[in-house]
């Protein structure tokens, strides 16, 4: 198990014990973390699963295809670090994660 805490808009914390092999989403629905939806799934068709990573800890995971690019771009989020839940597969290296998610999971309209 690997530690990683989810923290929500209001700066309240979340720290759970995550399978490796398994995506950030998965993780936090499986423990029931408020705030990340996967709405889909985990099949880069909603963007409900945001999150923001720390610089330190964006080099220790896979650069964001293509489709992550995109549904970023559809749902208007230029925060810095974001990135989908759903296509972050959990690893060793990333014991002691923190990350922090949106006010909201759906775009404003």
């Amino acid at each position: 198990m690997v530690k990683i805490t989810y923290i929500d808009h209001a700066g309240e914390a979340r720290t759970i014990d995550a399978d490796p092999g398994r995506s950030l989403m998965k993780n936090a629905v499986r423990n029931r973390v408020k705030g990340i939806v996967g709405e889909c799934g985990g099949n880069t068709r909603c963007g409900t699963c945001r999150i923001y990573v720390a610089d330190e800890w964006l080099a220790k995971m896979d650069a964001p295809r293509a489709d992550e690019l995109e549904m970023i771009d559809y749902v208007e989020d230029r925060t810095p670090g974001v990135r989908l839940s759903c296509q972050i597969e959990v690893t060793e290296a990333m014991e002691g994660l923190c990350v922090r998610m949106p006010k909201s999971q759906y775009p404003e309209g």
